[in-house]
């Protein structure tokens, strides 16, 4: 009895190991078969770590190849949360809350999902990077990455633009560009060891390709100066914004471009979209005794009017329609000349009338406006320009004085330039060469004609007309000392919402050039709201006389070359 007792207790075990023995077997069997791809995956995720590489984003520079926008190094933080245990993720939320300056109840949401990789923080201080490396906390670990620093701040900022966390081009250049700046990205698999540590030791890898490095045609040197007066004269006179354009009248080449207010690109993540904004684009005005040079132009053009041709300018007071047009100062006969040099509202008007509707519109087309210049700069707008068969029957004692049409600033350098450079309308650009890091040239951009608006001897008698608005007329404040100048005072009054003419909010304007006789720049200084002083030959023309009178100076210390080769004709007329 006891043997046999003994014999099945025997038989059990040795069932039980057999069973269990073929069980083992049978999931051995059926792990090869229907899991190992899905074990082996999972081993090869725990032991690899795919990484993205960053591209260097390419630089901005200046025409000296002075740097706007570099990058620096900076190390971003992440966590492997399914790597720290759960009963030590609150001790790692209250020691990285003080050093990162984040919230518990962001952090905690980031160190209790269930991941692998997330962000804790992105490009941090090297202070803030030796602290947390000095915790040793198991599942943290660092990224470099590159940030974006611009290292004159508020320099150029609205032509530059920013880039963002994850250096794409949000604003200006950095986003117009952003194609060539932000190269393309790369990636590594590395090897882990069992605690899941990286090592230095990558499986796999694809190099990223560095983006490539714009020239643009500012020049520091002349941004300086031209933000430096525009800020002057923006806070002297109170105005509600201001903007400058200094630009190569022969070439489109924009020398500086301001506008104020402005910002710091390395402060861009709380700037309001005023401050952003650029307005010499995308700002809309009436232009005021600016716009005259249309008219002026084309009446010499058309040979309906010479210099000397005489107008009565009926003491200032002329009925036009139902409306009264009037002079800011009462004016009898005056030559044409006269009648430019002294802003005569009723000289312009008389002589747009010889002109007609069809011919002024024909030549205000002509000019550039009521159409994009072409800038290869975000945010342009086109203007306003009516057709004739839309003007009211007081249209045409508007609209040849600068009224009833919209226009920027962009369009009113481009259209002063075609005086400056004997006739021709140039399409303005900022990015000059685009380059690799090797220095290889990728790309070059010339400068480009748009049309020709009136003959280089039609340019060269305007010339001497706006030598003497500047010498004689309403822009003595734009005299330069040791230089000739050229240019048009314009003052204009804004909108109110219910369409009438405010009688306390005006655009006060200079556009201009210099020298006079063989000219190297075009600016224009646009003042939007001055006050109490608002006339455009008061608070704009001394902008242009300081800024053309450094950066004249400037050019010819550094033998720049401004003029390009032109066509004999051109040559021979002016």
């Amino acid at each position: 009895m006891y043997i046999s007792n003994y014999r099945r207790k025997v038989d059990a075990v040795f069932f039980f190991f057999l069973f269990f023995l073929l069980f083992c077997l049978a999931r051995l069997f059926f792990i090869q078969l229907f899991s190992s791809n899905y074990l082996a995956e999972m081993a090869k995720k725990q032991h690899s770590l795919f990484l993205e590489l960053e591209p260097v984003r390419g630089g901005i520079y200046d025409c000296n190849l002075k740097a706007q926008a570099i990058n620096i190094a900076m190390n971003s933080l992440y966590a492997s949360a399914n790597e720290i245990l759960p009963k030590d993720k609150e001790a790692v939320i209250n020691k990285l809350a003080p050093i990162l300056n984040l919230s518990h109840t962001y952090l905690k949401d980031r160190i209790y999902r269930k991941k692998s990789f997330v962000w804790i923080a992105r490009k941090i201080a090297p202070d803030q990077s030796e602290q947390i490396k000095n915790l040793r906390i198991r599942g943290l670990g660092f990224l470099r990455e590159t940030k974006r620093i611009y290292p004159n701040g508020y320099l150029a900022s609205q032509i530059i633009g920013f880039a963002g966390i994850d250096n794409a081009g949000l604003e200006g250049i950095e986003m117009t560009s952003d194609k060539y700046l932000r190269g393309e990205a790369g990636w590594a698999v590395f090897l882990r060891d069992a605690r899941q540590k990286k090592l230095e030791i990558w499986e796999k890898m694809i190099p990223p390709k560095d983006g490539y490095d714009m020239i643009l045609t500012i020049d520091e040197v002349i941004q300086y100066i031209a933000e430096r007066e525009l800020d002057k004269a923006y806070t002297k006179h109170h105005a509600k914004g201001a903007t400058i354009i200094v630009m190569n009248p022969y070439t489109g080449a924009i020398l500086a471009l301001a506008n104020r207010p402005t910002f710091d690109l390395n402060e861009h993540s709380q700037v309001s979209k005023d401050r952003i904004r650029d307005r010499g684009l995308c700002d809309l005005f009436e232009p005021g005794s600016v716009f005259k040079i249309v008219t002026a132009a084309a009446a010499f053009e058309e040979k309906k009017v010479t210099e000397t041709d005489r107008f009565f300018c009926e003491n200032g007071r002329y009925k036009v329609g139902p409306h009264i047009l009037h002079d800011h100062e009462p004016e009898g006969w005056l030559s044409f000349r006269e009648v430019i040099e002294k802003s005569s509202n009723i000289g312009t008007v008389k002589a747009a009338q010889i002109l007609g509707p069809d011919t002024l519109y024909k030549y205000i087309k002509l000019f550039g406006f009521g159409a994009k210049s072409g800038i290869d700069l975000p945010g342009e707008i086109s203007g306003l320009i009516r057709e004739p068969k839309a003007w009211s029957k007081i249209s045409i004692a508007a609209v040849p004085i600068g009224q009833e049409v919209g226009v920027t600033a962009i369009q009113l350098v481009t259209a002063m330039s075609v005086i400056a450079n004997g006739g021709q309308l140039m399409k303005p650009y900022v990015i000059s060469e685009i380059k690799d890091k090797y220095g290889e040239m990728i790309k070059v951009f010339s400068p480009q004609v748009r049309n020709r608006v009136v003959s280089a001897e039609t340019a060269a008698r305007l010339r001497k007309i706006l030598a003497g608005v500047v010498a004689e007329g309403t822009g003595r404040l734009a005299k330069i000392e040791g230089f000739s100048a050229a240019g048009k005072t314009g003052t204009a009054q804004k909108l109110e919402p219910n369409g009438t003419y405010s009688h306390s909010k005006f655009v006060g304007s200079f556009v201009g050039f210099a020298p006079a006789e063989d000219p190297l720049i075009a600016v224009a200084v646009v003042m939007d709201e001055p006050h109490p002083a608002y006339y455009g030959g008061v608070v704009a023309a001394p902008v242009f006389k300081n800024v053309a009178n450094d950066v004249i100076r400037y050019i010819r210390s550094t033998q720049k070359v401004i003029k390009p080769k032109v066509a004999d004709e051109d040559k021979k007329a002016s």
